[in-house]
């Protein structure tokens, strides 16, 4: 079963990394921050770095167990195109969701710099939907 979300505009989240760092005004008031550091408090495991940059390979084939299609928030808690995230991993988190294609992915970034850096070496497909935070300048 997929991991139900209160976010109105998907399914599903899917956090194969959690952790960030701030990089605008809009991180400001982040809510994955202070999520992150709740479930550290609650002892969940893979908030145990609380808001650090941290991989977790042991849930990258989850969507793989999903039998239903999902629309997935990919790294609801990080973004997936953060410089401490290797490329290597995030060819991982794009082979996963190649595999798992009866799902939509939905993978939202704030470091366009990075994903303009990237993008030709990946795996892209229809059912892979990329955003990117643009914010009016101050």
């Amino acid at each position: 079963m997929a991991a139900r979300s209160a976010i109105e505009w998907t399914h599903s989240t899917w956090n194969p990394v959690t952790g960030c760092t701030k990089v605008s005004a809009g991180c400001k008031n982040c809510y994955a921050e202070r999520m992150a550091l709740r479930l550290k408090a609650m002892g969940q495991p893979n908030y145990r770095n609380g808001f650090e940059v941290t991989l977790h390979e042991h849930v990258l084939e989850t969507p793989l167990k999903w039998r239903s299609p999902q629309l997935v928030f990919v790294n609801s808690m990080s973004d997936l195109f953060h410089e401490n995230v290797p490329l290597e991993f995030i060819h991982e988190v794009f082979a996963i969701m190649n595999r798992a294609d009866q799902h939509i992915y939905q993978i939202l970034t704030k470091r366009s710099a990075r994903l303009a850096e990237v993008h030709s070496q990946l795996p892209w497909a229809e059912h892979i939907w990329m955003g990117v935070t643009v914010e009016a300048a101050d």
